[in-house]
């Protein structure tokens, strides 16, 4: 891509970004949350630990590697936590902003800043960086000794884990507005899948070629923004069963070996989605949790105790679903029936990405860069 490819190109994506940003914002009569509902306190959850990474205003996530978690802050700060303790292993400045990650494979993690440049990290210290043509808002996936990105312009690229090099880009061309928050990235045997635009891809993840593409969410609307439809982070996969939502348009599921659709169902959600070999569960835009039969996407359940509290990507728990809301409140409900069990305070400031479980432990990370890990009683 060349420099005024490059500038062009981030031109589309700052319209996009703020297209849709200002739209959410000018809505008229913000609907308010219902008061906090009661909780029966059959699940007891007490706070373990506190840590402090720094503000999260960019499209972060906390990845789990054994007992140790990586989390980075906006500014630059990158660390690998201990879930047990909640200390740092070890904790790295990275000079730039982070815009994207984190992605780790236990030994070595990467990020992109907001400089377009991808930063490969082992062992507390910085062992290559590499620019890249596009921004890029999903957290690299390292695996294979391998790192792969996804950017905004919808190219996929693998760089070797140890030195860096490009190995491969493969691209589907689409429309140029894209989502600011973290698309689809992630393994699934000895494939790679990702998403482009409304479509899930199998790439091989070698050599780049495509295997398959399966279309999961169609454009509706009569504008560029109501236009915009993507795939977001957040897929629940069990064996060859990979259950996706398309931003604001539908929620699927699709057999990874040869990408035939399973079934698919309208649903009006921004964010991933958790699930179990029988259940899957999503959140809703206005923040209706919602839960669909695995195998063939009949409704569950529905629960409105928590809407309009903006909440996170759901984690299934043990014996609980777990959601954080825009106050900072973590939620524990029932994954039969989505009643509320139990509730814990963190800082204040919304909970960003989505909880983790490591082990034991349910870790959470807020916008102001609070750090929090959560035990059963």
């Amino acid at each position: 891509m060349t420099p005024s490819l490059t500038s062009a190109w981030t031109r589309w994506l700052a319209v996009a970004s703020l297209g849709v940003l200002s739209a959410c914002s000018s809505a008229p009569d913000k609907p308010q949350p219902a008061p906090l509902p009661a909780v029966s306190g059959t699940f007891k959850l007490q706070k373990a630990w506190t840590n402090q990474i720094g503000e999260v205003s960019t499209p972060l996530m906390a990845s789990v590697h054994g007992q140790q978690l990586a989390v980075a802050s906006s500014l630059g700060q990158l660390a690998l936590v201990d879930a047990g303790s909640g200390r740092d292993v070890w904790r790295l400045n990275l000079g730039a902003p982070i815009q994207a990650g984190v992605g780790g494979d236990g030994q070595r993690f990467a990020v992109v800043t907001r400089n377009n440049e991808l930063v490969a990290v082992e062992s507390g210290r910085v062992i290559w960086r590499q620019p890249l043509p596009a921004l890029s808002y999903t957290p690299p996936l390292v695996a294979g000794a391998r790192v792969f990105v996804l950017t905004g312009d919808r190219a996929v690229s693998a760089f070797d884990g140890a030195t860096g090099q490009k190995l491969w880009t493969q691209q589907r061309p689409g429309d140029p507005l894209v989502l600011r928050q973290a698309g689809l990235l992630m393994p699934v045997g000895d494939q790679l899948l990702v998403g482009w635009g409304g479509r899930l891809a199998s790439l091989n993840p070698l050599t780049g070629t495509v295997r398959w593409e399966t279309l999961v969410g169609s454009t509706r609307g009569t504008n560029e923004v109501e236009r915009l439809v993507d795939l977001v982070a957040g897929a629940s996969r069990v064996g060859n069963s990979v259950c996706v939502r398309a931003f604001q348009t539908s929620v699927s599921c699709v057999d990874a070996t040869n990408g035939r659709m399973a079934w698919s169902r309208p649903a009006n959600g921004h964010q991933g989605l958790d699930g179990d070999a029988q259940t899957l569960w999503g959140v809703e835009s206005d923040g209706k949790l919602q839960a669909w039969q695995r195998t063939s996407g009949a409704p569950l359940w529905t629960q409105e105790a928590l809407r309009f509290r903006g909440l996170s990507l759901p984690l299934a728990w043990g014996q609980a679903l777990v959601v954080g809301d825009q106050e900072g409140w973590v939620h524990a409900l029932s994954p039969q029936n989505g009643q509320p069990l139990q509730r814990i305070g963190t800082d204040g400031s919304a909970i960003t990405g989505r909880p983790v479980a490591v082990g034991q432990t349910l870790v959470v990370v807020t916008r102001t860069g609070g750090v929090f890990g959560f035990r059963p009683e």
